[in-house]
């Protein structure tokens, strides 16, 4: 289908892979299809250990992960990382400058969970809002709705997984779609 970019969520998940999975699903993607490992407060040596295992190219954090932890890991890994920043209101933005990634990627808020709620935030939040890093956005995307969401801003990309599933399992179909709508807008 050409996505840019693979994640595998080596976090407890439903979508969770473990790091052996990953790294075969790794070597069956052609090269130009960037890795992403997807973590939530993992021990610093278990990502590192992984991002080696798998040959990740960017490492992807969805918890609570500190700035120092963060300092450490782009030491230890080298690989560019993905910060995820839980969006409820505009003071979720607040201390996004002083964190060290290369890329934020805005998801929606859910009590009690960091990520996979399959809910959008209000995109408003975005109008007259200079992010410091390039951006990606997550959140309840899907085929139908993706268009709108490049619109409201100037995202680097887009985050999928449960809007291109049927029943929990990814869905050929839906991917295919969803990146066409992409690059549709892209071209636009």
């Amino acid at each position: 289908a050409g996505p840019d970019f693979v994640g595998f969520v080596v976090a407890p998940s439903a979508r969770q892979v473990t790091a052996s999975q990953a790294a075969q699903l790794r070597n069956k993607l052609q090269p130009s299809i960037l890795s992403v490992g997807v973590f939530v407060n993992a021990p610093l040596e278990e990502v590192a250990r992984i991002a080696k295992q798998v040959q990740l190219d960017y490492l992807q954090l969805h918890g609570d992960e500190t700035v120092e932890y963060s300092q450490r890991l782009q030491e230890l890994c080298g690989l560019p990382i993905i910060r995820a920043v839980r969006v409820q209101s505009r003071s979720s933005f607040s201390n996004i400058a002083n964190y060290p990634c290369d890329y934020l990627l805005l998801d929606t808020y859910t009590k009690g969970q960091y990520g996979g709620s399959g809910q959008r935030f209000d995109l408003a939040l975005l109008s007259q809002l200079q992010l410091p890093k390039p951006y990606f956005v997550a959140g309840g995307l899907d085929a139908d709705n993706v268009a709108e969401v490049l619109k409201q801003g100037t995202p680097y990309g887009v985050d999928v997984s449960g809007g291109v599933e049927t029943a929990g399992v990814k869905d050929y179909n839906k991917i295919k779609r969803f990146i066409a709508k992409v690059k549709e807008q892209k071209n636009d």
